[in-house]
């Protein structure tokens, strides 16, 4: 999120905020701050964090 680009909400076309967000994968719940909208919500999921914490996710689950 260092980056100088502003992403803007295709529905209501506000400019995306970095805020702290819940998410639940396969029955796990973890917060992590990413680009919502303030207006209705929306995230913005940068790949490196869907293949990292998914991947992550899975590998605790497959050790149990």
């Amino acid at each position: 999120m260092a980056s100088n680009k502003r992403l803007i909400c295709s529905k209501c076309e506000c400019e995306l905020k970095a805020m702290d967000t819940q998410f639940t994968y396969l029955d796990k719940k973890f917060r992590h701050k990413v680009l919502r909208c303030p207006k209705c919500g929306q995230v913005f999921i940068p790949e490196d964090l869907a293949k990292g914490k998914m991947a992550q996710l899975e590998k605790s689950l497959e050790e149990k």
